[in-house]
């Protein structure tokens, strides 16, 4: 006689867990610790017990009540997370399985990483790379996954180590410190555009060659300026943009990924048609599935976590509304990740 397959058991479910909500009301947005049961949380076939999230400048944003990144209030920030899976109902993942996940609209159209548990899509989730936990996850975060699409965009765009130097903007940031360290591990010479120059120290630790001041780029106001740049990582945009491009070597490629510096961009079709240069979208919103795993492979192998330990810092789930304010004034640099648990 078959004996019955024995169930797996039911795995503990909280009754009530911590979150950092933006909340709305008639004297504007502002950021308020709640305590939530399951029942809040969005739709979603997995349920995630978060460990740990990051601070990238849109969390800063989003907490600090500025507009355009929330589409609804209440809503839970945080764009990434870490974690062990609860429940998934579609089998993909086993209870216990570690996990993160990084955009998909989380922590802007749907409850992010600033809470103990998310219920999510598993199509939306990574499985840990093997031999990292979810801390080094955090560590490199939205902002790592960023500089690591970037950086592979001008590898297949032709940008090689022997190719010339690569110009990085927004440096000392979470998106440029990390492309600073992937594009010097691999051999470039990497030039560090940053608006803080006392930052030149730890920029050269992580490999870049050369530190200009984030002003040279805007004053670059010709339609096509001296060859320089035979790749570049721009997390800053508008006129930062607009003089890297113009400054790009003949079939160089530039990789934008952020607006820091504002989301205009005035320049003209030259780089594009006299020189050839690619201008590079990096979405990592919306990144295909196999792209992302493709994407995080290649971070567990070049970016290890005793690579980011000089770079990182951990800090409490309480201290993040007093950090949104520090990263929107620019006094944040490398990666900050978020214990949810404390």
């Amino acid at each position: 006689m078959t004996q019955p397959t024995p169930s797996l058991p039911e795995p503990h479910l909280p009754e009530h867990f911590r979150a950092l909500r933006a909340v709305k009301d008639e004297t504007g947005v502002r950021p308020e610790f709640q305590t939530l049961t399951l029942a809040d949380l969005p739709e979603g076939d997995t349920l995630v017990r978060v460990t740990h999230s990051s601070l990238n400048y849109k969390d800063g944003l989003a907490v600090a009540g500025r507009p355009g990144v929330l589409k609804s209030y209440p809503m839970t920030p945080g764009i990434d997370l870490a974690g062990t899976v609860v429940q998934d109902q579609t089998g993909t993942y086993q209870p216990g399985d570690a996990v993160l996940l990084t955009g998909w609209g989380i922590g802007e159209r749907q409850d992010g990483g600033y809470a103990e548990y998310a219920r999510v899509k598993a199509g939306w989730l990574v499985p840990l790379p093997e031999g990292t936990t979810p801390e080094w996850a955090m560590s490199v975060g939205t902002a790592g996954f960023t500089a690591m699409l970037a950086v592979m965009a001008l590898e297949e765009h032709g940008v090689t180590p022997g190719s010339g130097e690569v110009l990085v903007t927004g440096a000392a940031g979470g998106v440029g410190s990390t492309a600073v360290a992937l594009l010097a591990a691999a051999g470039h010479p990497v030039t560090a555009s940053t608006g803080r120059p006392e930052e030149e120290a730890y920029l050269r630790s992580l490999g870049a060659s050369n530190v200009i001041g984030r002003e040279e780029l805007p004053a670059l106001k010709r339609p096509l300026e001296k060859e320089r740049w035979a790749g570049v990582v721009d997390s800053v945009g508008a006129d930062t943009l607009a003089g890297a491009l113009a400054s790009t070597r003949t079939h160089g490629a530039v990789a934008a990924c952020g607006l820091a510096g504002g989301s205009a961009l005035n320049t003209t079709v030259f780089p594009f048609i006299l020189r050839g240069v690619n201008l590079l979208g990096i979405d990592s919103v919306n990144c295909p599935p196999e792209r992302r795993r493709a994407a995080w492979a290649r971070l567990a192998r070049d970016l290890p976590a005793d690579k980011l330990a000089d770079v990182t810092q951990v800090r409490p789930l309480s201290d993040v509304p007093g950090l949104a304010q520090e990263i929107l004034a620019g006094q944040v640099r490398g990666r900050t990740v978020i214990d949810v648990t404390r």
